[in-house]
C-alpha cells in the first residue's frame, strides 16, 4: 500500500524515521509523531482510533469511510444488475453490487446470466452486512397480486 501511495504524483508522501524510546508501544509512537507533526491518522485499527480520540489526535477509520461511501438504495428505486445464480427460495436469483452487497431477485431464476432492470422492494441490514431484495422491474407487483388473488379464492 505504501508503494502505491508513493507512486501517486499528486499525493505527497514522506517516510519519517523517528523513534520515541520512552514510548514502548507502536501505537503510542505513531500518536506522538502525529501530535508533533499536526498530522491526522487514517487506520483500520479500531483500538488505535479509540486511543487517538482520547489523545485529541484526528483519526479516520477506513472501514467507516467505506461504509459511508456505499450507495444507499431505497424501496422503489431501480437498478440494472447481472443475475449470477439461483437463490435459496424457488424462482429467486442472486446478484452482487460492486461493494459485495448481496441482491436477491424475486422471479430472477429464469434470468440467470442476464443483465436485468430490477426494482428494490426492501433492504435488510444485518450484523454481517446488508441484503437488498428486489423484483424484475417489468414484473413489479404482478407476483404479489397473483399471490394475494390466489389466497382470496
Amino acid at each position: 500500500m505504501l508503494n502505491r501511495l508513493q507512486s501517486q504524483e499528486n499525493i505527497p508522501t514522506q517516510i519519517i524515521d523517528k523513534d520515541f524510546p520512552g514510548i514502548p508501544e507502536v501505537d503510542g509512537k505513531l500518536l506522538q509523531l502525529a501530535k508533533i507533526m499536526g498530522a491526522d491518522i487514517i487506520t483500520n485499527d479500531y483500538n488505535l482510533k479509540k486511543v487517538a480520540k482520547i489523545q485529541n489526535v484526528k483519526v479516520m477509520n477506513i472501514n467507516e469511510i467505506a461504509t459511508a461511501l456505499k450507495p444507499v438504495l431505497l424501496p422503489g428505486e431501480s437498478l440494472r444488475i447481472s443475475i449470477l445464480k439461483e437463490g435459496e427460495n424457488p424462482n429467486q436469483g442472486v446478484a452482487y453490487l460492486e461493494d459485495g452487497t448481496m441482491v436477491v431477485i424475486e422471479g430472477g431464476k429464469k434470468y440467470i446470466g442476464k443483465e436485468m432492470e430490477v426494482l428494490v422492494t426492501s433492504v435488510l441490514q444485518t450484523t454481517t452486512g446488508k441484503m437488498i431484495f428486489t423484483e424484475i422491474k417489468n414484473n413489479a407487483g404482478k407476483e404479489r397480486k397473483r399471490r394475494v388473488k390466489g389466497k382470496a379464492n
